[in-house]
């Protein structure tokens, strides 16, 4: 039975093919800023500032792509209240409820082990480089051809 031709022919999403739209999908959850960002405003919305403080280490420029991606994408609203200077706010939709509850737990995994990938992280790095290949050398010479 082939598996991924049954897979289209149900109209499902099979994110191991290359032309999987899930792809897509997969790498605006994957990138680094997404996986703080929809756990962060988890707890209700959120103003751009608060969240810059929140996330330590983000610029502008990214926090505000990552917010557009996340938009575009239907997992938070953003909404602009008619104020002097306006004030704007960044909140889940159930899409984005979904998914921060997924995030949270890589998260809390990410630290739960961080000392284990350290530790080998370094061990990696410390062990000897691997010896430089060589070809194979014959054992013995081939016969002559015609002998």
């Amino acid at each position: 039975m082939d598996t991924i031709s049954d897979m289209r022919e149900l109209g499902g999403a099979d994110a191991y093919l290359a032309k999987c739209p899930s792809r897509t999908v997969l790498d605006v959850l994957g990138s680094k800023w997404t996986v703080l960002v929809l756990p962060t405003l988890a707890g209700g919305p959120v103003r751009f500032g608060e969240l810059r403080r929140r996330l330590d280490g983000i610029t502008q420029k990214s926090l505000t792509q990552a917010l557009r991606n996340l938009e575009r994408d239907g997992l938070l609203v953003r909404t602009v209240y008619p104020t002097i200077p306006p004030r704007v706010e960044y909140g889940l939709t159930d899409l984005g409820r979904d998914a921060a509850v997924l995030l949270e737990s890589l998260r809390e995994w990410a630290e739960a082990h961080m000392q284990e990938i350290l530790t080998a992280r370094t061990a990696y790095a410390e062990r000897p480089a691997p010896a430089p290949a060589t070809a194979p050398t014959p054992t013995s010479a081939p016969a002559p051809v015609g002998a």
